[in-house]
């Protein structure tokens, strides 16, 4: 085929270089203006977002590390430690799973990872990766095979400070108050001791009793319920002794400063049955005999509504986790045990059921403040309007749309969750962002959700689609970044 055929034949590009090729070398990866793409996101941001101190109220810290004030032997414990995410993206790179769950040493599971971290070009991972490297270390070097030695040798040597220790780290990022995840049956010594610790940082335990409404599995419901029965000092023999004992637990939470409750849920459960059906279905269960779904699913329904009188009883926030498909993997939940990064989105008809149960509350008069959380974007319109259904006059925002979560825990899931509720609720009252993580190294998630906030409202008064008004606007960054979820949460912040 002639030159003519082919089309006009591209001329040779006489530079040796992408910045040479661009005309200019001033784009820097992570520098000060990261996502902030407009000269009034950046007024904006530092201003207004980034002064402001942190509430994190959900996350999966563990509060024997907090207590003990733990120090991180290596990169490995701080970073890799238990973080499914990274393990998704090495199973995805063909890493053998030694590498993540398994056997191998720190130092080659750390090796694997940095390895990886080129192939996550685009994932979120990526830049999560760079910022807390940045943020925690000073460390601008791009993670990869090639450098991972050398990191790891500097930042092993950092964490030999006190500032790099759990109780420095709440310091260094001026984390006001945390909330971590608790099951009833814990005794909270940890808690207990933190409370009267010298920490400036509040801890709080949150109460997640999820594995209360697991009667349809009884060799590991009643394991659960027995340590339940020890951890309150009593005996249980019948839903009547269940539901007194976690009354009980709950109490012993808002003692300790507790002010919210979590449920990890595929869908909210809204079958609802009598007090004697209950109790049938929880003593076929005592007595390991294995209730059909049916019956399994009206006895969750029928607990959902006593977790939400005991919320709404002591002026509770009870958050909803809707939506993912756990353990997606049967062959690797045998292997690796649950949380081994095998869950993935799930498609359930929430909106009758979350309506339904929402409704049941209310007409119950027990409807407490609540924050429904959504994982499958394709319902974030059917959880933004939900909240709109059963607000109040009460208070500002009682009914809140929780921050993008888990597989949208990203610049894109971010700005979605944003817009739904700007569109169809009130972005004023929102409480903001959380990590969610097991993570002491994920904090700078508040600043990457906080530079996505300001670079969507920045860009948005340069088009004139929002007032040219800092008091308006800034005063609404502030109230999202920090201060709408301390007046909400009522955690003393």
């Amino acid at each position: 085929m002639s030159a003519a055929g082919r089309g006009t034949a591209r001329a040779t590009i006489p530079v040796s270089t992408l910045a040479e090729f661009r005309g200019r070398a001033d784009v820097t990866f992570l520098d000060d203006d990261f996502l902030l793409h407009s000269k009034t996101a950046r007024f904006l941001y530092d201003k207004y977002a980034k002064p402001q101190p942190i509430l994190d109220y959900h996350n999966h810290l563990p509060p024997r590390d907090l207590a003990d004030n733990r120090r991180f032997n290596d990169l490995f414990e701080i970073w890799l430690e238990g973080d499914h995410y990274k393990w998704r993206a090495m199973r995805a790179n063909g890493v053998d799973e030694r590498y993540c769950t398994g056997d191998a040493k720190p130092i080659e599971k750390f090796r694997a990872w940095a390895a990886t971290v080129p192939k996550t070009l685009r994932n979120p991972l990526y830049h999560w990766t760079h910022l807390e490297l940045r943020r925690y270390f000073g460390i601008e070097d791009l993670l990869d095979a090639s450098t991972a030695d050398s990191i790891w040798a500097r930042a092993n040597d950092q964490l030999t400070t006190d500032g790099l220790r759990a109780q420095g780290i709440l310091q260094t990022f001026d984390v006001r108050a945390l909330c971590t995840t608790d099951d009833p049956a814990d005794d909270l010594e940890w808690h207990r001791q933190l409370r009267d610790s010298s920490l400036a940082t509040k801890v709080y335990p949150a109460f997640r009793p999820d594995r209360a409404l697991e009667v349809h599995s009884p060799s590991t419901f009643n394991p659960w319920v027995d340590r339940l029965a020890k951890t309150a000092n009593t005996h249980i023999a019948t839903l009547s002794d269940f539901l007194e004992a976690l009354r009980k637990r709950h109490q012993a939470f808002h003692d300790l400063g507790g002010r919210l409750s979590d449920h990890g849920l595929d869908h909210c459960y809204a079958d609802f049955c009598s007090q004697a059906e209950a109790a049938a279905t929880f003593d076929a269960a005592r007595a390991g005999r294995t209730p059909g779904a049916d019956a399994a699913h009206r006895f969750a329904s029928f607990m959902m509504l006593f977790f939400g009188h005991l919320d709404a009883e002591k002026d509770w926030t009870k958050q909803l986790h809707l939506g993912a498909l756990r353990n997606a993997s049967t062959a690797a939940l045998k292997t690796y045990g649950p949380n081994g990064g095998y869950d993935s989105i799930g498609d359930w008809p929430h909106a009758r059921w979350l309506g339904a149960y929402l409704n049941r509350l209310e007409e119950e008069n027990a409807l407490p403040k609540t924050i429904i959380y959504n994982v499958n974007p394709a319902d974030n319109y059917v959880f933004g309007t939900m909240i709109g259904n059963f607000q109040s006059g009460t208070r500002p925002g009682r009914m809140q749309y929780g921050s993008s979560w888990w597989f949208l825990d990203q610049k894109e899931g971010i700005e979605w969750q944003l817009n739904t509720l700007s569109n169809v609720g009130l972005l004023a009252t929102f409480v903001g962002m959380l990590t969610d993580s097991r993570s002491f190294m994920s904090f700078p998630r508040h600043e990457y959700f906080r530079r996505v906030l300001c670079n969507l409202l920045g860009t948005e008064i340069e088009k004139g689609e929002l007032p040219d008004r800092e008091d308006l606007i800034g005063d609404l960054i502030e109230n999202v970044c920090y201060k709408n979820a301390c007046r909400f949460l009522g955690l003393g912040c």
